[in-house]
């Protein structure tokens, strides 16, 4: 009988325990349809489903970088790279002539304003404080592009 306690027990608290993340941040939001949970940092690997219940694996990425491109238009190309960067950042554009670009940090803050010289114009940034930054590409009418870079050590 004591046996029989024992197990029963364990298997409560497993089962509690089972379903419980612990993580520096993270949040749920819930609707009268779905649950949604989620932690930052952590990459998922492997989901395995009954059909009913998700299990859902992963392991905690120390060290996250988020960059993004805003495409205002989708004709002209260019790209910036390497990103993050720490000395300097390239930005490639076939069609340079009459394109500015304008640096901004985290705080909306103009950094640099400049046009693009050449097919690759290179910018300094070793300077810089390590964070976020966005880039602006725009000619006289419009916006082409922003980028979203990172800027490390």
């Amino acid at each position: 009988m004591k046996q029989l306690l024992l197990l029963g027990l364990l298997t409560i608290i497993n089962s509690v325990h089972s379903q419980e993340v612990v993580s520096t941040q993270g949040e749920t939001y819930s609707s009268p349809n779905a649950i949604i949970d989620f932690t930052v940092g952590e990459v998922v690997i492997n989901t395995v489903s009954d059909g009913t219940n998700n299990i859902t694996q992963g392991f905690h990425q120390t060290n996250w970088n988020f960059v993004g491109l805003e495409n205002h238009t989708p004709s002209f190309e260019a790209i910036i790279f390497p990103n993050p960067t720490s000395e300097v950042l390239n930005i490639r554009a076939s069609a340079f002539e009459n394109v500015i670009y304008t640096l901004y940090d985290a705080q909306g803050k103009l950094i640099v304003k400049d046009k693009l010289t050449a097919e690759q114009t290179l910018i300094p940034v070793s300077q810089l404080a390590t964070g976020s930054y966005s880039i602006t590409l725009n000619n006289p009418t419009q916006n082409l592009k922003t980028f979203k870079l990172i800027k490390t050590q």
